[in-house]
């Protein structure tokens, strides 16, 4: 018997006894026979491919139907056989399986975007149906990230952005945060690659004096435990992964050492009350930072997610991040949806339903356009979400950034179209309130109302947007917002003064200065100057002595302010920067704020007399759909 095929075996055996060993070995030898001659980018044989994406199932211990169906994935795609074949052979399970992760045929679509949305349509509609669809799918692409060095460059940055947009965002929702962490540090490789050595030296370089502390800490916390008459299963140490540390770095503005000078651990204990009690003693140990408990079991994450999570101050000059949960909960957070993934026919879920509710949203627009469902899905993967409650204390989990809108359309369209007030905690709210974790939520309704277009800029979720558009018999595609995004960008390179030798400059992408805000610069290899927001964390990657002085060129009296209010019209934006453009008025700043049935702008201009001023506000006052413009002081 092969070595391969032998380890394979006695690893699903030693978690499950009962396998059927000798439809593996029929698996593995007909996926084997089928990938014969055939190689892979790197020059090693195919059948590598397969068995590498079964070896990373393994880890979440998959059924036997599973196991067969990730050897036999790529059979039907890449070499001459059929699923008819394969229904034959190994059943119409494991041939429904493999269906899932066949590609459509090419020679359908007119582009290339087109045949990735309908794949992906496919994919997640047989992940309704079967969790195991996805799971195979997502082996198979972190299988192929680990291998992505073999082939050319534009197609390694092509996969790792897909991977980032789409496969790690449905890895956390389903709760797998060990292939999440890791397709996400493979993107980073291929997409930023100076950023993901950077923070790779910079972390083997405190790797052993980190070690030492954390072994110390951890020597304390089970000595502490143990006093405290605490029966504890397990105190571990956690990895943290590169992008997370980089992610952090950016929203909390944070340069790396501020991030991780941090110890993480996780705590397993037997009972819930036992959670409690070891979260006291870790208080009392040491001192807790405010702001920074989270309480997921009282509370879970919409994935299923259960732990609770602290962070307290140690004397050894380093935070102490400590998740705490139950032997239980540990399986859930370390297998997500794979932990309840065992049912036959009708026997599914009530949880592994709830963990994929999401899909059902995404696929309510598979009549839309290509581009919009791929677009829609990046939108609603990429959404952090919160728990809700009704009045009478049902759940209701949506997207961070969810209003009171959102919550009236995920009750029931009826309820959404009717929406006339809010109220949040027993107190009334605007619409475009956004709601947290926790708020319990109701809806005030009238049989008169009906929806209005501004709530289309400040919704969120999919649903709620395709339900506004249907009740106002709207039947343009794109949102709102997105437009005005859009059209926002101003040139503002031209109001920025450097210090030095002549080059072109250039705002950077990754934290997209606006204007007035603190900025710094740096010389790149190409000779141009790249500027940042002064709390980039990017530029702590960057070599200082590039560094070019650079500020602001405008002076403060000749930055005057214009308020406009208009209707809720789309293109309104878009309108009023090319007319101000076309009658050289320099615009520096805009920003909007929705209100019921209007929108305010508020805009910064480069003016240098009152005359300017005056000409800008005759101007917009003759453009269609403004209501009232009203010019300000100098800033």
């Amino acid at each position: 018997m092969d070595p391969e095929l032998q380890e394979l075996i006695k690893e699903v055996v030693s978690y499950d006894k009962n396998a059927d060993v000798e439809l593996i070995k029929k698996a593995y030898n007909f996926s084997k026979d089928a990938h014969k001659g055939q190689k892979r980018h790197s020059g090693m044989d195919y059948f590598n491919h397969p068995l590498g994406v079964t070896k990373i199932l393994l880890e979440l211990r998959p059924d036997i139907e599973t196991i067969c169906a990730a050897l036999l994935h790529d059979v039907v795609e890449e070499t001459d056989h059929t699923l008819e074949e394969l229904k034959r052979e190994f059943g119409k399970e494991i041939a429904m399986l493999v269906e899932g992760e066949t590609k459509t045929a090419k020679v359908e679509f007119e582009s290339a975007e087109d045949y990735t949305a309908e794949n992906w349509r496919k994919i997640l509609l047989a992940t309704t149906k079967d969790v195991r669809v996805i799971l195979i799918k997502l082996a198979d692409r972190l299988h192929n990230m680990r291998t992505l060095k073999h082939v050319r460059p534009d197609k390694q940055k092509r996969i790792s952005k897909e991977t980032m947009e789409i496969y790690a965002p449905i890895a956390h929702k389903l709760g797998l945060y060990s292939l999440k962490g890791e397709l996400e540090d493979l993107s980073l490789r291929y997409l930023k690659p100076d950023i993901y050595q950077y923070m790779k030296s910079k972390i083997n370089e405190k790797r052993t004096k980190r070690e030492e502390k954390a072994r110390m800490i951890m020597k304390l916390v089970t000595d502490g435990l143990k006093n405290a008459g605490i029966e504890v299963a397990e105190v571990s140490g956690r990895a943290k992964y590169f992008y997370s540390i980089y992610k952090k770095m950016v929203i909390e503005k944070k340069s790396f050492d501020e991030i991780y000078d941090l110890i993480a651990i996780r705590i397993i204990v037997n009972t819930i009350p036992e959670c409690y009690r070891v979260l006291a003693e870790i208080h009392h140990l040491w001192k807790p930072i405010p702001g920074r408990f989270k309480d997921y079991i009282a509370v879970p994450k919409s994935n299923g997610y259960q732990s609770l999570h602290t962070d307290v101050a140690t004397p050894f000059d380093v935070v102490l991040e400590v998740q705490i949960r139950t032997v239980e909960m540990d399986y859930n957070a370390r297998y997500g949806v794979a932990a309840h993934w065992r049912y036959k026919g009708t026997e599914r879920d009530r949880k592994f339903d709830k963990r994929i509710s999401w899909l059902e949203q995404v696929l309510d627009w598979k009549r839309k356009a290509p581009n919009e469902f791929l677009e829609t899905l990046k939108v609603d993967l990429f959404q952090d979400e919160i728990l809700v409650f009704t009045p009478k204390g049902d759940p209701v989990i949506l997207q961070e950034g969810s209003t009171p809108v959102d919550f009236a359309y995920e009750i029931h369209t009826n309820v959404g179209n009717a929406c006339t007030k809010a109220s949040v905690n027993k107190k009334l709210v605007p619409l475009d309130y956004k709601l947290k974790s926790g708020d319990v939520v109701q809806i005030i309704t009238s049989p008169k109302a009906k929806p209005s277009r501004s709530w289309l800029s400040f919704v969120t979720s999919s649903k709620a947007k395709q339900k506004i558009r249907s009740s106002l018999g709207i039947e343009v595609e794109t949102d709102p917002k997105q437009v005005r995004d859009k059209k926002e960008h101003i040139s503002l390179e031209k109001y920025i003064s450097y210090k030095g030798k002549k080059a072109q400059l250039k705002l950077s992408k990754c934290c997209n200065p606006k204007f007035k805000e603190n900025i710094v610069a740096f010389r790149t290899k190409d000779g141009s100057i790249t500027v940042h927001q002064k709390g980039c964390p990017n530029i702590h990657t960057l070599d200082k002595s590039k560094e070019v002085e650079v500020g602001w060129n405008v002076p403060a009296e000749h930055i005057k302010t214009i308020d406009i209010y208009v209707e809720d019209k789309l293109g309104m934006v878009e309108q009023i920067l090319n007319t101000l453009t076309r009658s050289r008025i320099n615009v520096l700043s805009i920003n909007m704020k929705p209100h019921k049935r209007t929108i305010h702008i508020s805009m910064n201009i480069k003016a240098e007399s009152d005359d300017e001023v005056e000409k800008t506000v005759r101007i917009l006052q003759k453009i269609k759909n403004i209501t009232y413009v009203t010019s300000g002081s100098s800033q």
